[in-house]
């Protein structure tokens, strides 16, 4: 999927929402774990209530690899049911990988080639050569983790140099020399507020994929406020507070009303914004 493409998407759909497959064995409805594979059952019956209301779904690997090999599997299914019944959803794999060039380029292969996924999280810390492999295959995404949203981000994140410039700021200006808004977005989280015009003054036209809208607090509003672009510009993800809205058997239809909740929200901000 290109950059117009999905912004056509946007616009269409009336949305920007990103959902968050994080499916946690131990958080699943008790009924589904009686099923053959009870993470593909339990995603199946997310994406089929959801899809009306979101442009992109975001399997975090985590999940699943903490399943061994029948995790892999259930996330291998995830990604062929949305690319035969959801082909016009922007599929993330939430993978954060980064290595030297060699092992890279083998996470390039898995992710791009074996499971043919839209994207992949990349950390950017070992530099141009741990993310260019990423790069090299056309029509894929490198999402490169920018500022982040959990506590522990002011450790390096907004560390300053002595002239000032904060490591975020440095990845992004550096990152950019390695591709453009049509080939990376960047991660900032929810919770960041005003710090997205500091972004936005350095990346204007880049998509920026935002997690903790919902359980995480951060304020939609506030994201599109001081994040939005003339593209749109924003993935919005919410994973907690779509996926176990319930944990009874109603659990997808209560994700479809969590889902449809943003949607009209992301709406009437697109309507409002003339997009």
């Amino acid at each position: 999927m290109n950059k117009q493409q999905l912004i056509d998407q946007i616009r269409q759909k009336r949305s920007f929402l990103c959902v968050g497959l994080d499916t946690d064995i131990k958080k699943i409805p008790p009924h589904l774990t009686e099923t053959e594979s009870p993470i593909f059952a339990f995603n199946k019956a997310i994406i089929d209530a959801t899809a009306p209301y979101c442009v992109a779904y975001k399997p975090n690997l985590a999940f699943y690899e903490s399943l061994g090999v029948e995790g892999m599997k259930a996330f291998e299914r995830t990604v062929r049911y949305l690319r035969k019944y959801y082909p016009q959803h922007f599929v993330i794999a939430d993978a954060k990988r980064g290595d030297i060039g060699n092992t890279s380029a083998m996470y390039a292969r898995t992710f791009f080639e074996e499971y043919d996924v839209d994207s992949l999280t990349v950390a950017p810390y070992m530099g141009e050569d741990s993310v260019t492999p990423f790069l090299g295959y056309e029509g894929k995404w490198v999402i490169l983790l920018a500022l982040t949203s959990n506590p522990g981000s002011k450790d390096f994140q907004l560390f300053a140099d002595s002239e000032g410039q904060r490591l975020f700021e440095k990845v992004i200006i550096k990152s950019k020399e390695w591709a453009g808004p049509d080939r990376m977005m960047y991660v900032v989280g929810a919770t960041r507020g005003e710090m997205f015009k500091d972004i936005r003054r350095l990346a204007p036209d880049h998509f920026l994929l935002v997690p903790g809208v919902g359980a995480q607090g951060g304020s939609l509003e506030e994201v599109c406020k001081y994040g939005m672009n003339k593209d749109c510009g924003l993935l919005v993800n919410s994973s907690r507070g779509i996926i176990y809205a319930s944990n009874g058997e109603d659990f997808a239809e209560a994700a479809a009303s969590s889902a449809s909740k943003l949607q009209l929200q992301m709406k009437e901000i697109l309507d409002q914004a003339n997009f």
